[in-house]
């Protein structure tokens, strides 16, 4: 399995640890564990040679994390300079993994090589980190579901018209569920709907979870939004139907209408310009 497949494994775990209102990607949950096992294991190496390698430990972590922000970025650059102050906004989910990890162990090993007793601490907190990292993605991809299909839901456009989820499937299709309560639900709209404009070849839909048309309509009036494929979920039905309840939740389906990736938490331009890239390339070519 190639380094690539396994940072889209990682990047692309669906699910989420449902903590009340709170909600933790998987992802995110290993990459701590990853990170805490490789600690541990560096302390006990430092320890038996009595030598502090906390300092180095967390050097590491910030520069990895910094290169990681940096190597999105650069690599997103039109879309991140055109609104410059979006690259700090690290909550968009931009990030290069690899980037950061190659960074980080470079970094690790240059302290390493003036102090040849923390050469051995820091080999072992990369490689187990590694380790954890490879071997949950491999287990996530291996357990994984078959890939879910758009839902055969029908709900309301703020017409009131009939639309069915399932008639989008053809086209690249990506759902958005949100509320007008939800600040990063607000923080992103204007990036949707930037992207939906510049992106006639892909059906983005908004499907509203909970509330009623008026307060919609109010909203896109009240913060100028022109939005095409809005629709009214009252019941909550369609975040049940695909198992999440977050907001927002953005879930990409390739032209066939199966799900290809879903990010749970706010997206940037850059973010979202990424994930249709690979949406297209996941999306079989149509006749």
């Amino acid at each position: 399995m190639s380094a690539a497949r396994v940072s889209v494994i990682l990047r692309d775990m669906n699910q989420a640890l449902q903590i009340g209102p709170l909600s933790l990607p998987y992802t995110v949950l290993l990459t701590l564990v990853a990170i805490a096992l490789g600690g541990f294991v560096a302390h006990r190496l430092a320890r038996a040679a009595d030598i502090e390698v906390e300092p180095t430990l967390t050097y590491m972590l910030l520069v990895g994390l910094l290169a990681a922000r940096l190597a999105f970025v650069l690599r997103w650059r039109d879309q991140y300079f055109d609104v410059p102050l979006s690259i700090l906004n690290i909550r968009d989910g931009g990030w290069e993994p690899a980037a950061g990890v190659l960074v980080a162990l470079l970094f690790g090993l240059q302290r390493a090589h003036r102090r040849a007793g923390l050469r051995k601490p820091v080999l072992a907190a990369a490689f187990t980190t590694g380790t954890v990292l490879l071997l949950g993605g491999i287990a996530t991809f291996m357990m994984a579901p078959s890939a879910a299909p758009l839902p055969s839901l029908t709900l309301s456009s703020l017409e009131g018209r009939s639309v069915s989820l399932a008639d989008f499937a053809g086209k690249p299709t990506v759902v958005n569920l949100w509320a007008t309560w939800c600040p990063p639900c607000r923080r992103e709209m204007p990036a949707l709907q930037q992207v939906q404009a510049a992106n006639p070849d892909v059906n983005i839909v908004f499907v509203n979870q909970g509330e009623e048309a008026a307060t919609i309509v109010a909203f896109l009036d009240r913060h100028g939004l022109a939005l095409r494929n809005v629709l009214v979920d009252p019941q909550n039905s369609t975040g049940a139907a695909l198992s999440h309840s977050a907001l927002p939740t953005t879930l990409f389906f390739d032209a066939t209408g199966r799900l290809a990736s879903t990010r749970i938490g706010e997206l940037s331009q850059a973010t979202l310009t990424q994930r249709l890239a690979s949406l297209r390339t996941a999306s079989p070519p149509t006749r």
